[in-house]
């Protein structure tokens, strides 16, 4: 981890630049915080849970937004564009590592720790459209990196429909990691962030260095964002067409759902940008800046305090040891309404707490990046 402490003048300066895509950030580890953190599973609204299966719900965008982010985030970032190739492979390597600790804690059992999982994927993401973004720098780049995208997509539907089926253990890419894997997987016989389907997820990434770039073109402003918005509308309206016969799928990041939820982000950042940056309309968004400019300590943390409250038993009220969320959430927020309700206040408080830690970061000028 890099711990970076920006003056005023530098902290206000890259505000300026990055607000929206901060704010964007921001909007999506708000929503991830709060799906991943109810009072209770058992009760929670509908666009909070993610779809069983084929299909999609608000939830599911949470995940692929955030790709989305870091390709668009890759065309800004020195780190990406100029830096030795070491350290896009440490960086990437930090990101797994944290995720093979937030996996492994507090037990670190080897038996039964995951090896797939979130950050991992976003380490693997990045790394991967970092290379194929540096490699296609000094050729036709929207051309090579559009048919890099086509070609995943496309491959990924080929081998899905080809070889297995589209069940969760039954699926290729489930038996790939069974036989990579063996038991470390989210459920016995399938992971929802294994090695196959993070193809399609580089593909995801790679659209949103696409809009990244276009971002940086020099056409008018409000052009730039219409055009955004409109690139959006037709990848979203592909994708519900090819989910027709490839369904829309999160957990196995299936083509079409690739282009829905790019398609998605797209029209998600161009209102960003649209309100933001040119409206100046940004009184809404501080909040939002806030987490986003703290991403990676947000996802850690809130991960950590999560297990913690899970993992510490104490006494119920008929002397059974619980877990201290059960009990925090029994004590302090069951009597507030209905389930759905609690469960969603519990969420937005344990989100006010992570804001508290983030605020502080960012009054500070304390950003931890990876």
């Amino acid at each position: 981890m890099r711990v970076k402490v920006e003056g005023r003048g530098a902290a206000a300066a890259a505000g300026a630049r990055l607000i929206s895509l901060d704010a964007f950030r921001g909007i999506t580890m708000a929503g991830m915080t709060i799906v991943n953190n109810p009072g209770t599973w058992s009760a929670m609204y509908w666009p909070l849970e993610h779809a069983d299966w084929n299909g999609w719900t608000p939830t599911d965008l949470i995940f692929p937004f955030f790709l989305f982010i870091v390709g668009v985030s890759m065309t800004l970032s020195r780190q990406t564009l100029g830096a030795p190739w070491w350290r896009i492979v440490r960086r990437a390597l930090v990101i797994i590592g944290l995720g093979a600790l937030l996996a492994g804690f507090p037990h670190f059992n080897p038996a039964h720790w995951r090896i797939p999982g979130v950050l991992v994927r976003i380490g693997v993401c990045y790394l991967v459209a970092a290379f194929v973004f540096r490699w296609s720098a000094h050729r036709r780049q929207v051309v090579v990196l559009s048919a890099v995208i086509v070609a995943l997509l496309v491959g990924y539907w080929y081998v899905l429909t080809h070889f297995g089926d589209l069940t969760p253990a039954g699926n290729i890419g489930a038996r790939i990691d069974r036989a990579l894997f063996g038991g470390h997987l989210w459920r016995r016989d399938w992971d929802p962030e294994g090695l196959l389907s993070s193809a399609p997820a580089v593909a995801t990434t790679l659209l949103g260095a696409l809009a990244g770039l276009w971002m940086q073109s020099s056409a008018a402003p409000v052009r730039r964002v219409l055009a955004l918005a409109g690139a959006g509308v037709v990848l979203f309206g592909a994708g519900m067409v090819w989910g027709v016969s490839f369904p829309i799928n999160k957990n196995l990041w299936t083509s079409s759902y690739v282009l829905l939820t790019g398609g998605a982000a797209a029209m998600c950042l161009a209102a960003c940008i649209y309100f933001i940056d040119i409206r100046r309309f940004t009184m809404w968004s501080r909040p939002f800046v806030v987490l986003g400019s703290n991403a990676i300590v947000l996802f850690v943390l809130s991960g950590f305090l999560a297990k913690l409250g899970i993992i510490i038993k104490v006494a119920g009220a008929d002397g059974a040891r619980v877990s201290l969320q059960s009990v925090i959430y029994q004590r302090g927020f069951e009597w507030m309404g209905s389930p759905k309700n609690a469960s969603l206040i519990f969420s937005l408080v344990f989100l006010g707490v992570m804001y508290a830690v983030c605020h502080e970061l960012y009054r500070r000028h304390i950003f931890l990046k990876a």
